[in-house]
C-alpha cells in the first residue's frame, strides 16, 4: 500500500486522516479508562499492622478476607471438638443403657425359663435392684454330677438356708452351666430335671465344651452383672471347696476399692508343644519359646469387683479368647488401670481349714 498526500483514489487513506484517527482512538481510551478504573482513596490503601473494620476493609486486600476465613474455620475446628465430646458422652450414655437392656433381657429370660434366679430377685427402692456382697458361679459341666452334690452336702447351703444366706448376707451361689450342641437334648433335660428339684442353677447362652471355657468364663460375668447388682463376682470351679465366710471377709475389706482383681497369681510358662495340656496355640503372641505369661489369677477361683464385670459385659464382643480361661481373663485386664491382689488364701493346695481346699 502506497501513502499519499492527496484524499481518495485507489482506496488510499492519507497521512492527515491516519493521525486523526489515532489521536480519536487514544482520546475514547483515555475516556474509557478513567470510568472503570479508578484509584483508591488514600485512607482505604492497606497499610501493614492497620487495624480496620471488617466493613473497611479493601477488596484488593485479601490477606484480611484469608484471616477472617482463618478464625471462622478455627470457630468449625472447636464446634467438631465439641461435637465429638458430645460423641464421646453419648457413647458411655449407650454403653450403660447397653447393660440395663441387657439386664432387662436376662430377667425376662429367667421369667420365661422359670428360673429360680429371677424369683429370687428383689427390688430396692433406691436404684431398682438389691446389692449384693458377691455372687458366687460354680462353673460345673453336664458331667460333674457327683461334683455338684458333693458341695450342696458341703459347703453350698440348700432351700431356705441359701435364701437366708441371701438376704441375710448378700451371698449368692449358683452352678453356671450352658447348654449343649444340639440344644433340647438328653443332658440339657437331665439339668432342668436337676435344677427343678434344687433351684440352684445359672443357665447361660453358652454351648459347653472344654476348648470353649473363655467364651463360658465370659458369658458367666456378663450375665452375672445383669442378674445382681453386687461388689463382687467370683468364678470357683465345682472340684473346690470354699470357706464362705473367711472369703467373704477378704472381699468385704476391699468392697470400697475400685477396679480390684484378686486371686492366687501366677506366671507359668507358655506351652507351644503342640498335645501337651495347656498348649497354648497362639503361643507366638508371647515371645520367643521359654516365655512366661503375664501375672494373672488361676482359674480355681478368683473373683473380680463389678467395675470389671461390667466391663467385661459392654466390650464382651471383642475381648480375646485364649484357650486357657484365667489367661483370657488377665488379659482383658492388661492396659487397664486395676489392682492385682495376689491372696495365698486364695491359692489351691493351702492346708486342711484355710481357703480353699480342692475336693478329693
Amino acid at each position: 500500500m502506497s501513502w499519499r498526500r492527496g484524499g481518495g483514489g485507489d482506496g488510499g487513506v492519507s497521512r492527515r486522516w491516519a493521525f486523526l484517527l489515532c489521536v480519536g482512538s487514544f482520546c475514547l481510551g483515555l475516556l474509557f479508562t478513567n470510568r472503570m478504573w479508578t484509584l483508591p482513596e488514600a485512607s482505604e490503601i492497606a497499610r501493614p499492622n492497620a487495624n480496620v473494620e471488617e466493613s473497611n476493609m479493601p477488596v484488593a486486600a485479601e490477606c484480611g478476607s484469608k484471616k477472617i476465613q482463618e478464625k471462622q474455620d478455627y470457630r468449625d475446628i472447636l464446634q467438631v471438638q465439641d461435637a465429638h465430646h458430645d460423641v464421646q458422652s453419648l457413647d458411655k450414655t449407650i454403653a450403660s443403657l447397653e447393660t440395663e437392656l441387657s439386664a432387662a433381657r436376662s430377667l425376662q429370660e429367667s421369667l420365661l425359663n422359670g428360673s429360680p434366679v429371677a424369683e429370687d430377685f428383689k427390688v430396692s427402692e433406691s436404684i431398682g435392684r438389691r446389692k449384693y456382697l458377691m455372687v458366687i458361679g460354680i462353673n460345673t459341666a453336664f458331667s460333674s454330677r457327683k461334683r455338684r452334690d458333693s458341695i450342696r452336702y458341703t459347703w453350698m447351703p440348700q432351700g431356705e438356708k441359701r435364701k437366708k444366706l441371701e438376704e441375710e448376707k448378700g451371698i449368692i451361689i449358683r452352678f453356671v452351666i450352658g447348654h449343649s450342641a444340639i440344644s433340647g437334648g438328653i443332658v440339657d433335660r437331665a439339668i432342668e430335671a436337676e435344677d427343678r428339684k434344687h433351684g440352684d442353677f445359672m443357665r447361660i447362652d453358652h454351648v459347653e465344651g472344654y476348648l470353649a471355657l473363655s467364651g463360658k468364663t465370659k458369658t458367666y460375668f456378663a450375665t452375672a452383672v445383669s442378674l445382681w447388682d453386687a461388689d463382687f463376682y467370683v468364678k470357683v470351679d465345682d472340684d473346690v471347696h470354699v470357706n464362705i465366710a473367711t472369703l467373704g471377709q477378704i472381699l468385704s475389706r476391699l468392697a470400697l476399692k475400685p477396679r480390684v482383681y484378686i486371686g492366687c497369681m501366677k506366671s507359668g510358662p507358655v506351652l507351644s508343644e503342640k498335645g501337651v495340656r495347656y498348649y497354648e496355640p497362639e503361643h507366638w503372641k508371647f515371645g520367643e519359646s521359654g516365655n512366661k505369661y503375664f501375672r494373672h489369677a488361676t482359674g480355681q477361683l478368683y473373683a473380680i469387683s463389678k467395675d470389671l464385670a461390667t466391663y467385661i459385659s459392654i466390650n464382651k464382643h471383642i475381648l480375646h479368647k485364649y484357650i486357657n480361661e484365667d489367661v483370657s481373663l488377665g488379659s482383658w485386664f492388661i492396659g487397664l488401670d486395676v489392682e492385682h491382689i495376689d491372696d495365698k488364701r486364695l491359692c489351691c493346695g493351702t492346708p486342711p481349714g484355710k481357703l480353699p481346699l480342692l475336693h478329693t
